[in-house]
């Protein structure tokens, strides 16, 4: 058994100098981060005092809109107790659509709608978005609201251009007032869904006719800054997140091992495991538009999950709020059923999907000037109850759109919290769509793997995955 996360922030040091080449990453960026700009400054306490308010503690808007379409928050899905194998309550399982959204009447709710969802449904024939009455069903333990309201005044971004976390508290939002699109973007980059999980999900690579690959995979996922004990990014060596993901099917990749470790100042170090050459390779590059391995191209190291990378090679606009339709209260689509029950050819089956009209933020993400990334633009919206980026549009650089991205989201009772993991992109150029993490067809997610201690972390080191492997 490993450390528990929970009880461990002081060893994180320890646990992660075994790993040299981890500690050079993290710890030496850290410091050249630290270095290189000062940080930008955190809002006033005047606005500060607004969160528990007016706004909600993560910064969203408390008040329901003037329509009464969208509601007042009260405090979302209380905590509450569930067995790992009991199936998961969906609370709203009684609500009807309002209406639907398809090619006929697109036009009438292009304002609630993004580029992304606009392609889908003038070009995907059938495609349909069934609209729900809106659930403000998403919050968060009061330990992670206490200190979200305190990164308010004490949470920054470095200014030397790259946009890394420079100060902070762990296990809270850093910025539920962002004064720009960078300050949003972590945000979600540091959303809270506990400290790890043990996930198991399957990757499927869609073909218009409906057959598929599936790599099936087994995943364990840290997010050492989400413990309330992490008092800034060094008490946990910089660390955002680590996965260790094994391939468990076809046949030909069963044993395949990726370790990536995510920093908080930028970057991202990762090995794979060949089990046909019982090998370890360091991956020189697994961030920006580099492919993921064996992943048909078809998506970026980044856009896992649907976004993850570092900032630095974008100019990050706020644009501001705005009302979206959008995915929610997912419990019909992630509930245990046969994927190819799930995944069509072009879509996933319309029946399964909710949306809702909620609150969003839209920030828009440019390639700075002498930057390369295959991604030119970037428009991403963010859910205002929990900072979840839900929609994401990319666009090629001569401004065409070219992938479009959604994800699920629902509350973990569990965790008190809402989490996310399915998601799907669609490439429009090669007429594909892949539906990342699965889970439909496998085990349970362990969400309180982290929590509980049962995530040993001396797996997340590269010297391991040899001996991972031959086990």
């Amino acid at each position: 058994m490993g450390y528990r996360i929970k009880q461990c922030v002081n060893k994180w040091g320890s646990e992660m100098k075994s790993n040299s080449n981890f500690l050079q990453s993290t710890v030496s960026a850290a410091v050249l981060a630290l270095m290189a700009g000062s940080a930008q400054a955190a809002i006033s306490e005047a606005e500060a005092a607004k969160l528990g308010k007016e706004l909600t503690f993560v910064g969203a808007e408390r008040a329901g809109n003037k329509d009464g379409t969208i509601p007042e928050f009260k405090g979302g899905t209380p905590k509450g107790t569930r067995k790992l194998t009991d199936p998961r309550v969906d609370p709203f399982a009684a609500d009807k659509p309002l209406f639907s959204i398809d090619a006929t009447n697109v036009d009438k709710y292009k304002d609630k709608l993004t580029a992304g969802q606009i392609e889908l449904l003038k070009t995907r024939k059938g495609y349909r978005m069934d609209v729900y009455p809106t659930r403000r069903s998403c919050g968060y333990p009061d330990i992670v609201n206490e200190r979200t309201k305190k990164n308010a005044t004490l949470a920054k971004l470095t200014t030397d251009g790259k946009d890394n976390l420079a100060a902070g508290l762990g296990g809270a939002f850093p910025f539920p007032i962002p004064k720009n699109g960078a300050e949003a973007v972590w945000n979600h980059k540091l959303r809270w869904q506990g400290t790890g999980r043990f996930e198991y999900y399957q990757t499927n690579f869609m073909n218009p006719d409906g057959t598929f690959y599936g790599l099936a995979q087994d995943q364990i996922l840290v997010m050492p800054f989400a413990s309330t004990k992490a008092n800034s990014p060094q008490d946990v060596n910089d660390v955002q997140m680590m996965i260790l993901n094994t391939a468990t099917a076809p046949a030909s990749r069963t044993g395949e091992i990726i370790l990536a470790h995510y920093s908080l100042t930028g970057g991202t170090n990762a090995w794979m495991y060949f089990p046909g050459q019982r090998r370890v390779r360091r991956l020189p590059a697994f961030d920006y538009d580099n492919p993921i391995p064996g992943y048909e191209n078809l998506e970026t190291a980044d856009q896992y999950p649907m976004f993850a990378g570092s900032l630095d090679r974008y100019d990050w606009k706020l644009v501001g709020k705005q009302e979206l339709y959008v995915p929610y209260n997912s419990f019909k689509f992630v509930a245990k059923r046969p994927v190819k029950d799930v995944y069509g050819g072009l879509y996933p089956n319309r029946d399964l999907s909710r949306y809702e009209l909620h609150r969003v933020w839209k920030v828009e993400a440019t390639v700075k000037q002498g930057m390369r990334h295959m991604f030119a633009k970037r428009t991403f919206y963010l859910d205002e109850d929990t900072w979840m980026l839900l929609n994401a549009d990319q666009y090629d650089a001569q401004g065409k759109l070219w992938r479009v991205m959604e994800a699920t989201i629902y509350p973990a009772v569990e965790l008190g919290a809402c989490v996310s993991q399915e998601f799907m992109s669609w490439d429009l150029n090669v007429n594909r769509y892949m539906a990342e993490n699965a889970t439909q067809e496998a085990k349970p997610t362990d969400w309180l793997a982290g929590d509980e201690g049962r995530i040993d972390l001396k797996r997340f080191n590269s010297d391991e995955l040899r001996r991972a492997g031959e086990r």
